[in-house]
């Protein structure tokens, strides 16, 4: 009989037996109360009377994050162990810190905020880029028991206001400026004043970090203005110092906000227990990270969930050594800055977005750089690249696969994984080393398992993931559906929304009559168990009464060398209700005209949809042209905007107002986009395609 992997085994364990699995794994922290049981459950009502499962973690625990991520490491002895680089191209400065310096830092800017009048339980806000200062301040306020919530550095004023009177924080600590690739320095004191300025609740402190590059002055004391440095340096010259406070397992550590469809972010909320206990075994498990000696590198923002996971919480609590980068995947000054990176610092594990690596394919067609590091053995140290944000199209996967394979360590793999802010940590993925709740019955190495290009990997340990239609019953293996999971979610999953129970039940339990928690993505299991997630519920398009996903037409199109990303979306049409139509940037290398759908691109992008997908599937339109793919900072595409801009200019409306997120990677490219969509829906582009299609036909 066929033994079932270890990763099948770890799931089923956590899933069936969760007081044995967890417990296990909480076992490997330190706990200032050690808990008596993993996971209760009880009948809750939401507010309007709805009634719902709910769960708690480790619920008589109590623990310090803290202490877990930083002096419990100076305790064993691996104080003069490197805990984080900063790597900053963009003002030209690197620095590292060990675990004792690193408790220096923490435990000195804790003794500031006690003084400064922040205590246990208080909301701390955090505006500021990527330098170390930024995760100093992260860790010293789960250090006094207090709760963070990070606000991505250049939000806009008014996004800011409005996640300050949503956290209603006591303080708010902050940068004198902010550097965006290659642009220079922004100043942060508008946008901080200006947000101020615009809430209802004035915070009673702005403590403010000074860089060299651009100084916030003057420094208001009168305000609750208060300069980080001056503080910091008066600390130690007292020895004031604050120990770690330990707080109950399902008290906050932070607050992340991610968008609501009201417009209203909503605001996550991340409790101590679980949170510790679930990251401490994902960055093992999944990303083969185990502690001293490894060093990952994510490429991401403190201001995303995967920020806070990733570059702070999960490499300290293994005590590795984490990579902080300021800067871009290509512009700073490169496409080579990530390869550089690894072979700089010995990097055992990248983890980043879908889009970065087709930045940097767009500016590197050819992986000149990889191929340049790789050929000198600088990559040698790299046993994964993590990719999760966004859908990863087999191509790309590939591609890397390739690359890995023959400059990279030995067993090198892309590992596609998919998870959310409401998460906490990957859903799905292919477990890179064995869990320890789980011992081999057979003594040979442990085996992961196969990557399938197109799917996000196997459920990991504590989410029960399922696929149903939109009545909530399963459908099956192979069907598209809504992406569900059951409840508890695992330890690093929210419980609740800050402050808002009745929104959590809208809009994550509600839909489904409280038997699944709705992801709001669209997707397949297929036979194997392997996840497939295709697009947002909300971008599967109905043709003809025919269901498809976004993702799966992306796929085929960006499987042409001539398309270097694109974006598929959903437009009206009177006979089939919706058709796909794509948004194309096309490969750096490829001969094509700006903005002007070719006849041989859109005949051979249509070829490839009916031939991957079928004919029903046919594209009702390509617009093509650089830079008309919105963004969010962190990658996601915004098919919502394109979507608008479509479904106004088929009904003439080439200027109506579409609503512009704040995360916004650059709004310019929603004003080329429009035009784009302009100069098509007047005639040049559908007429061209029409007299395609007909020719096709004949």
């Amino acid at each position: 009989m066929a033994r079932t992997h270890h990763q099948d085994e770890a799931l089923s364990q956590s899933l069936n037996d969760p007081e044995a699995f967890w417990r296990s794994q909480a076992d490997q922290l330190h706990w200032h109360q050690k808990p008596s049981r993993a996971l209760r459950t009880a009948a809750k009502k939401s507010p309007s009377g709805a009634s719902y499962q709910h769960w708690t973690w480790f619920p008589d625990g109590q623990i310090s994050t803290c202490y877990n991520c930083v002096d419990r490491h100076v305790d064993a002895g691996n104080g003069d162990n490197v805990a984080i680089i900063w790597d900053s191209p963009v003002s030209g400065s690197k620095a590292t810190f060990t675990y004792r310096e690193l408790l220096t830092e923490v435990e000195t800017l804790a003794g500031v905020l006690c003084e400064e009048g922040v205590r246990k339980g208080d909301v701390i806000l955090i505006y500021m880029p990527m330098i170390p200062a930024a995760l100093f301040a992260m860790l010293a306020i789960n250090r006094i028991g207090a709760i963070h919530a990070v606000v991505f550095g250049g939000f806009s004023a008014p996004s800011l206001a409005q996640r300050i009177d949503a956290s209603k924080p006591r303080a708010i600590m902050t940068a004198s400026c902010g550097i965006e690739g290659n642009k220079g320095p922004i100043s942060y004191k508008e946008l901080i004043r200006g947000a101020i300025a615009k809430c209802s609740d004035e915070p009673q402190k702005v403590i403010v970090w000074q860089r060299d590059q651009l100084r916030w002055d003057p420094v208001i004391k009168e305000n609750g203005e208060r300069n980080w440095q001056r503080l910091v340096k008066s600390a130690r010259n007292r020895g004031l110092k604050a120990d770690a406070v330990p707080v109950r397992s399902n008290d906050g550590v932070y607050i992340i906000y991610t968008s609501g469809t009201t417009g209203t972010p909503k605001g996550v909320l991340r409790e101590a227990g679980g949170h510790a206990v679930g990251l401490n075994l994902s960055i093992k498990y999944l990303f083969g990270i185990k502690g001293p000696g490894d060093v990952i590198f994510t490429a991401s923002d403190i201001g995303w969930v995967v920020g806070h996971s990733f570059i702070v919480y999960a490499p300290l609590l293994a005590g590795a050594t984490t990579v902080l980068f300021e800067g871009k995947p290509v512009g700073t000054p490169n496409a080579g800055t990530f390869w550089r990176i690894i072979e700089e610092y010995k990097v055992n594990a990248l983890f980043t977005a879908p889009t970065a690596l087709r930045a940097i394919r767009r500016d590197d067609p050819d992986n000149d750089y990889f191929e340049e590091f790789g050929k000198r053995g600088g990559l040698k140290s790299l046993r994964a690249l993590f990719l999760a944000g966004e859908r990863s199209e087999p191509s790309i996967i590939k591609m890397y696969q390739g690359l890995l394979g023959k400059y990279c360590a030995k067993g090198a793999e892309v590992v596609d994984n998919w998870w959310s802010s409401e998460s906490g940590s990957p859903i799905t993925g292919l477990a890179r080393i064995p869990t320890t709740a789980w011992v081999s019955e057979e003594d040979k190495p442990f085996q992961t398992l196969p990557t399938k290009p197109g799917s996000a990997g196997k459920p990991m340990p504590g989410f029960d993931v399922r696929v149903v239609n939109d009545d909530g019953n399963e459908v099956e293996p192979g069907t598209m559906g809504n992406i569900v999971l059951g409840i508890p979610l695992a330890p690093t999953g929210m419980t609740t929304l800050w402050g808002d129970e009745e929104r959590f039940w809208r809009s994550y339990v509600k839909r489904f009559s409280g038997r699944w928690i709705d992801t709001g993505d669209a997707g397949m299991i297929d036979l194997d168990g392997y996840v497939h997630v295709m697009s947002r519920a909300d971008d599967v398009i109905n043709v003809a009464a025919h269901r498809f996903s976004t993702g799966a037409i992306e796929q085929a199109i960006a499987s042409h060398p001539g398309v270097g990303e694109c974006c598929v979306v959903g437009i009206p049409d009177e006979t089939k209700g919706h058709m796909p139509f794509a948004f194309v940037s096309p490969a750096v290398h490829h001969d094509t005209q700006k903005n002007t759908p070719t006849d041989k691109l859109f005949s051979e992008v249509q070829k490839r949809v009916r031939e991957d997908i079928g004919a029903i599937a046919s594209l009702g339109g390509m617009i093509q042209g650089h830079k008309i793919i919105p963004k969010t900072r962190s990658g996601k595409t915004l098919r919502r905007v394109l979507r608008e801009l479509v479904e106004n200019a088929v009904h003439g409306d080439f200027d109506k107002e579409v609503q512009v997120p704040a995360t916004i990677e650059d709004a310019e490219v929603v004003n080329a986009a429009r035009e784009s969509v302009r100069e098509y829906f007047s005639g040049k582009g559908k007429d061209l395609h029409k007299a395609t299609e007909l020719r096709a036909k004949l």
